[in-house]
């Protein structure tokens, strides 16, 4: 059965250490909770690790402030030693300091890792994707406007801008894969955002501009979403 530490940084019980917690681990402010804190902001179930496909998944229990990895806040997400876990006013360290240091000389060995998304995906250009492949289906799917003034609704299947599906998103998905998947979605959210932060709109709003240097980010996101669906159809394409 895989085990977990947390330390706590922040709160009440700064400088408490819950070690080797055996999994599923619950995250609260009560009785019940194999993570107890004494936080009036934490909620009485807070949020839930487990590992699933040798993963460890954090999962937010529909707490009243949220959880947060990292500052971003999250719904559910893989953790890894070092990450940090905000519940309430609490700040928790992921991991043993032995866990921690033995994730850092692993990531030693990788080299440096770069955040800008430009240089992200500078290797050796994009893979080559057949024009044919979706075109058929993704041509009928986007005979609308995405006008982000028409309401979003959600069904049990699908969901809506207007009355015009979206593509569904893929259900039945182990805590590993909706990790992963939201993991994927929140950087290219986050890669967007950061590309579009200083564009600049006539007085008039009748048209935007963006700088060279961002539109190259938006182009490195869609770039990665490329190799992405690529690779959702030739698993080893990103090898290539």
């Amino acid at each position: 059965m895989a085990k977990v530490t947390f330390q706590i940084l922040e709160g009440i019980d700064k400088g408490r250490v819950f070690r080797d917690l055996a999994t599923p681990v619950t995250i609260g402010r009560e009785e019940g909770n194999l993570l107890r804190l004494n936080d009036e902001r934490v909620s009485r179930f807070h949020a839930k690790v487990q590992i699933d496909n040798e993963d460890f998944i954090l999962t937010d229990l529909e707490s009243t402030n949220g959880t947060k990895v990292n500052g971003t806040v999250v719904q559910i997400r893989r953790l890894r030693h070092g990450d940090r876990v905000s519940v309430g006013r609490s700040l928790l360290l992921f991991g043993s300091n032995e866990e921690i240091r033995q994730r850092m000389l692993a990531l030693e060995t990788q080299g440096p890792i770069s955040a800008d998304l430009g240089q992200a995906m500078q290797a050796d250009g994009p893979a080559t994707i057949q024009a044919g492949t979706m075109a058929s289906p993704v041509e009928g799917a986007f005979d609308f406007d995405l006008n982000v003034k028409d309401p979003v609704t959600a069904t049990p299947d699908a969901l809506f801008i207007g009355n015009h599906p979206l593509p569904p998103l893929p259900q039945k998905l182990t805590p590993s894969q909706a990790a992963r998947l939201a993991e994927i979605l929140d950087f290219l959210h986050q890669g967007l955002t950061v590309a579009t932060e200083n564009i600049q709109a006539r007085e008039d709003g009748t048209q935007v501009s963006l700088g060279f240097a961002d539109w190259q980010k938006v182009l490195a996101v869609q770039m990665l979403l490329s190799r992405y669906l690529r690779a959702v159809a030739e698993p080893d394409a990103l090898d290539s």
